[in-house]
Formats: C-alpha cells, sequence, structure tokens
C-alpha cells in the first residue's frame, strides 16, 4: 500500500519542497543547528528532516513564553476554554490526516492513529468542561469573624516531554488541561515522531493567532535528550511532565527535584492480565491479545505477562496459539493488518536480544519469535509476536522490552497470583478476567494490585480519558489526563480573610500589647 507522504504533509500545513525544512519560528531552530531525520518504520523511507533547537533558541522561545504566560493567566479560565474547544474543532477537521501521518510515521495501526487523534479531541472536551470547574474548598476558621478558603493559580510554563508511542495524545492530556489552569507550555517530542509534532504545532498555532492569542502560549522545540536536560535543569519551569523510560525518568526527576520544581512522571509499565479459574476464555482472549500485540507490543500499557490459573492453562493457551497463528502482520495504514512494524531497528535490536536471555534463563517459546524477511518488510522494523512460558523472577520477565513479547506464568491461588502481579518494580496497569464477584473485589481492594490502573474483565490497554492515567513504583507516581489531575498543573493557596475589628491570632495565642 503506498502512502502519500506528500498529500498528507499538504493536508496539514507542513509541506516543503526543501526536504530539509522548518516551518516556522515555534518549532524550528537555527539554519546552522543541524537536523532529525524522520524516517518511517512502515517501509523505511525518510519522510523529512526538522531542524534541530539551539541553546539560542531554546533561550528565545523561554523568553517568548514568559511573556505569553502574563497575558495568558489574566485571561478567565472560561475563555481559555474556549481557546481549547476550537481546538478541538480544529482536531476533528484534521483528524484523518494527522492520524494518517501518526500511523506512518510511529507505525501503529492506522485505525490506531485515529484513535489517537480522538483521545486528544476527547481530553479538548474535557478541559472545556474543566475551564469552568476549577474549585477551591471554603473551610471554617477557629478565629470568630474569619473566611478561610483556597484558591487554585497557574504554574507559569509547563514542559512537555513525549514519547514516540503516542506522540500527539500525550501531548494534548498535558497541553489541554495546563492550557486551561493558565499555564503556557512548551512541548519536546521524540526524536523519533517530530513531523506529527510539527503538525500539532501548526494546528494550534492557527486556532491561537485567529484568536489573537500571543505565539507563545504554545512552543515546540525540536532535538534530542540534550533538550529535555535544558529544560529539566531550567529553574524557569516550574513543571516538567515527562512520559518515557523509567531510566529517562529517574534523570528527568533527579535533575528538577535539585531545583524544588515539580515534576509529573510517566514512565514504564510492566503489566498483567490474571485468567481466572472463572474467566469467560473467549472474553479473555481478546483482551489478552490486543494487550499484547496493539500498537506491536510499544504502548506503556501494553500486557507483558499472563498469569493464569493451572486449571485453565493447557486451555487458554491452545486458544492464545491459534490466534497468534492468524495475526496479520505489515503496513500499519492496511486496515487488514493487525500488527505494524516497531519504530526503528534499535527497538528490534532490543526485541531480539530479550528473546535470547529469556532463553537463557529458562524459558519455553511457545509461539517462536523473529524478524520477517521479504519486500513486503522492507524497513527492516517488522517482527512476529512471540509468547514464552517463564517464571516471574527471571531477570528479563522483571524488565521492561518495549515489543510483541508475552510470558506466561501458572498460578494456584488468587493470592499467589496477586503476589505474581504485584512483584515487579513497575506499578502502572494491571487486570483480572473473573466472573465471580469475590474474586474482583479482592483485586480491587488494598489486598489487591498495587497499580495506578486495575480492571476487571477488560484488559490493561485503553484508557478512557475520564480518568486519572498513571502508575506507581518505577512508573513515576504521575497522573495525566482525567479526574483531578488538572490540580498538578497548578499550584493551591491557602487564604483567610479577618473581617473583624480585632486581630486574633490563631490556637488561641494571646500577645498584647
Amino acid at each position: 500500500m503506498k502512502t502519500d507522504v506528500q498529500s498528507i504533509l499538504n493536508k496539514l500545513g507542513i509541506a516543503s519542497n526543501n526536504p530539509a525544512f522548518s516551518t516556522g519560528s515555534e518549532w524550528g531552530g537555527a539554519s546552522n543547528a543541524g537536523i532529525i531525520d524522520s524516517f518511517s518504520p512502515v517501509d523505511g523511507h525518510k519522510i523529512a528532516s526538522v531542524k534541530v533547537t539551539t541553546q539560542a533558541d531554546y533561550n528565545s522561545v523561554i523568553e517568548k513564553a514568559q511573556n505569553a504566560f502574563i497575558f495568558w493567566k489574566t485571561v478567565p479560565s472560561p475563555k481559555r476554554g474556549e481557546i481549547v474547544r476550537q481546538l478541538g474543532d480544529a482536531l476533528r477537521h484534521h483528524k484523518e490526516a494527522l492520524g494518517t501521518l501518526v500511523s506512518y510515521e510511529m507505525g501503529k495501526s492506522l485505525q490506531e492513529g485515529f484513535g489517537e487523534v480522538q483521545e486528544m479531541i476527547d481530553i479538548c472536551d474535557f478541559a472545556v468542561g474543566l475551564s469552568r470547574q476549577l474549585y477551591g474548598l471554603t473551610m471554617h476558621s477557629e478565629r470568630p469573624s474569619h473566611r478561610m478558603y483556597e484558591q487554585w493559580h497557574p504554574l507559569g510554563i509547563v514542559g512537555i516531554i513525549s514519547a514516540f508511542n503516542f506522540p500527539v495524545a500525550v501531548w494534548s492530556w498535558n497541553a489541554a488541561l495546563a492550557l486551561v489552569c493558565g499555564n503556557v507550555c512548551i512541548w519536546k517530542p521524540s526524536e523519533k515522531t517530530p513531523l506529527t509534532a510539527i503538525a500539532c504545532q501548526k494546528i494550534i498555532a492557527e486556532v491561537l493567532q485567529a484568536n489573537n492569542i500571543p505565539e507563545g502560549v504554545s512552543n515546540l522545540i525540536t532535538g534530542d535528550r540534550t533538550i529535555g536536560e535544558f529544560m529539566s535543569n531550567d529553574n524557569r519551569i516550574p513543571l516538567i511532565s515527562a512520559t518515557g523510560s523509567t531510566r529517562m525518568g529517574k534523570e528527568v526527576g533527579a535533575a528538577v527535584g535539585a531545583r524544588l520544581g515539580k515534576s509529573l512522571l510517566e514512565l514504564g509499565g510492566n503489566n498483567a492480565i490474571i485468567i481466572s479459574e472463572y474467566a469467560d476464555l473467549d472474553m479473555s482472549l481478546i483482551g489478552a491479545v490486543f494487550g499484547a500485540v496493539g500498537t506491536a507490543g510499544q504502548r506503556c500499557t501494553s500486557t507483558r505477562r499472563l498469569i493464569i490459573h493451572e486449571s485453565v492453562y493447557d486451555a487458554f493457551t491452545a486458544k492464545l496459539v491459534k490466534a497468534y497463528g492468524q495475526l496479520k502482520i505489515g503496513d500499519p495504514l492496511d486496515q487488514n493488518n493487525h500488527v505494524g512494524p516497531l519504530i526503528d531497528t534499535d527497538a528490534v535490536k532490543a526485541y531480539l536480544d530479550s528473546i535470547e536471555k529469556c532463553k537463557v534463563e529458562g524459558g519455553n517459546f511457545i509461539v517462536e519469535g523473529g524478524v520477517l524477511q521479504g519486500d513486503k518488510y522492507i524497513s527492516g522494523c517488522y517482527v512476529k509476536p512471540c509468547i514464552a512460558a517463564v517464571k516471574n523472577d527471571y531477570k528479563i520477565v522483571q524488565h521492561e522490552t518495549f515489543a510483541p513479547i508475552l510470558y506466561l506464568i501458572k498460578y494456584k491461588t488468587l493470592d499467589e497470583a496477586i503476589a505474581l502481579q504485584n512483584g515487579v518494580p513497575q506499578g502502572l496497569s494491571s487486570a483480572i478476567m473473573t466472573l465471580n464477584l469475590r474474586e474482583a473485589e479482592q483485586f480491587l481492594s488494598n489486598q489487591g494490585s498495587d497499580c495506578g490502573i486495575a480492571n476487571v474483565n477488560i484488559g490493561t490497554s485503553g484508557a478512557e480519558i475520564g480518568g486519572a492515567f498513571g502508575g506507581e513504583k518505577e512508573t513515576g507516581g504521575g497522573r495525566e489526563s482525567g479526574s483531578d489531575a488538572w490540580r498538578a498543573y497548578m499550584r493551591r493557596q491557602t487564604n483567610t480573610i479577618n473581617y473583624s475589628n480585632t486581630l486574633p491570632l490563631a490556637q488561641g495565642i494571646k500577645f498584647d500589647l
């Protein structure tokens, strides 16, 4: 299936006849700063090159953002919500083109590309409602004729560092909420997916311009980890929201913490589904297979482990093997295919290394892996989803591999299954498949999953924007998207008003002059 990349870029307004281009000051660096080449894992073709942000460019963007914040924070929150509403409408208009570019530049299926843009639209809708609900509390004072309350104020500049696997949605989760809260944003996307970021910046820049809003309200900077280090060490950025590996998150968290800044970290996952003896096995199969092979196993919520009751282990394994035999692997823009490529050849190497480490530790591969060859797989990034029977304490099982490798583990009792589920360093998403009410309730209780997300009778993937998204332990503890995640983007202030004609002190302290 041939992809008309030029047509997609034209529709998004970022096309250029020059292969090394910058489409505007909001996202381009100096001409002598070097470039980032964006290659599609679908066919290995170079899509375009993007100029890299220099230190001078970076400081210019920070100054522009600081000036824009002075204006933006004075705009009433419902008016800020109106701008985000218009962003949602613009995304609706560009959904097909942007979703296609996501699929082509990142490698996820076309339907997942469209779904990612839909997430952006959904979070804009959520943020519009939120813009009228930034509530504080009123408290009763112990002192007569006093009123206490709390209110929330914007932080200033919110730095957003996003990963390749959700190249646009994670930005929108942060930006939509940060903007209605009165902040301005600076976004550093993954160097593996710069064009989708440019497209998003183009879309929001047009919305801001149409409303006479300073361009510095939303900013894009491109580059490698050096740019992320600029942001993490910059006192001018009160909050860094970073999505990526646990290794990256530890570095960001340490740098931001050293300057007493705030960090919102969304890091690795090592997600498990418990398949109970009381599970509906056919329904469980859908959740397990999609969770394991969706986005070629490159979601932070991908299913890495299946913890299966010994009484249904053989039957469910047989279903898995049959399902894997029916998977279609190929061009993700062809909607007949289930699995697309890994992001690049480095990811392929990590996949192969993990398979070898698993075999060395004693893993038994029930469905063998490998790299697919031939003209259909010309990029060299297409691999076979594979399944291995393992023990939970294998070092490789404790590690998150961003690839479609699924580990199977047997259990006897629910307490054992929960201990296995919790027995990894990461704590993002988890699930149990059971029709037993007691099992479901135990799994969701404080005797159950230690993850930020715990599901019953659905898989580990597919979070909705209405709930706060994030996890515990080495997943970082951050929360993005819905619920009260907006509080991360604001500072709390407690206010006390004395409307009496005296000045009583708290705790009954006397201070007479």
